[in-house]
This record gives structure tokens, sequence and C-alpha cells, in this order.
């Protein structure tokens, strides 16, 4: 059944969600490393399980989503969360069209994180990319070279 809120113009946000691509389904999943109990599954499945994403060690880290078969994209929303260390982290967002193909950057964004004060941040980017066959995420977790440990609440692709 779909619903509509009336007075409502456009999609509600239930509708809104399904534009999301299961990512599970159609595509594998690379991480450089992954703590137990944070594994990368529950950054990128469409229902909320766990914590998120969370690294095993310090420094930067890389994740990769690999398509089963090259697919267009046009939204990509990033949602990360550090509430106990004050730090800047920096991530790329680039996209090639095969593992051996050049990557092109989306974009590159710093964020400052504190305790007291801003704990999250969430990107949502409008793209028109055709042909993407790796979508790939590089998190500097501390640019000060703390040793501090890339997160990831939430990655969604649509």
């Amino acid at each position: 059944m779909r619903k509509r809120l009336i007075g409502q113009a456009g999609s509600t946000p239930e509708t809104s969600e399904r534009r999301w691509l299961d990512l599970e389904r159609i595509a594998e999943i690379e991480v450089t490393s992954e703590a137990p109990g944070y594994q990368v599954d529950s950054a990128v499945a469409l229902e909320n399980r766990g914590q998120g994403w969370r690294a095993e060690r310090p420094g930067e880290q890389l994740l990769r989503i690999v398509f089963d078969t090259p697919i267009a994209i046009h939204r990509i929303r990033l949602h990360f969360v550090e509430s106990e260390k004050a730090r800047t982290q920096e991530f790329v967002l680039r996209w090639a069209g095969g593992r051996r193909e050049p990557s092109r950057e989306i974009v590159r964004q710093q964020w400052n994180f504190s305790p007291d004060g801003s704990t999250a941040e969430i990107e949502e980017y409008q793209v028109n990319l055709a042909d993407v066959g790796v979508l790939e995420l590089a998190i500097k977790p501390d640019i000060a070279g703390a040793d501090a440990v890339a997160s990831l609440a939430a990655w969604r692709v649509g």
C-alpha cells in the first residue's frame, strides 16, 4: 500500500528511503579493517542493524563498494558519528568504472568533531554518474595524525 499525507507535496520519507539501493544484494563491500561488533554490513544495510562500521586500528581506512554490474548513481549519503574524541576528520569519495580503471574524485571534505558540540556529520550529494563499477571512501580520522579510529554510521547510495 502506498500512502501520502494530505497536503504534503512530493514523496513521504517512506518512499524516499525506498530509493536507496540494496547494496548487500548488488555489490561486494571491501574494507581495510573492521572491529569486532562493528561490521561494515551494519553501515550499508537498508535497515538499521548495529552501530555502523568501525576500523579495528587507528589511521587512514578505505571502504569500497564494488558493484556486480556497473550502475547509475544519483544520490550518496554519508553519516559519521564521533561522541568521544575531538578531532578533524577528512574523507574523500571517489568512483571508477571498474577495479582497474582510474578513480575520479567526487568530493573531499573535512569535519571537526567535538564531544561538547558537533558529534555527527551527515553529507548528502546529488550526482549524475553513469556506469559506476566501484565507489570508494577513504577516511583519514584525524588530519593531525593522532591515534583516532575511523567509523561510519551509515552509507546510502541511490
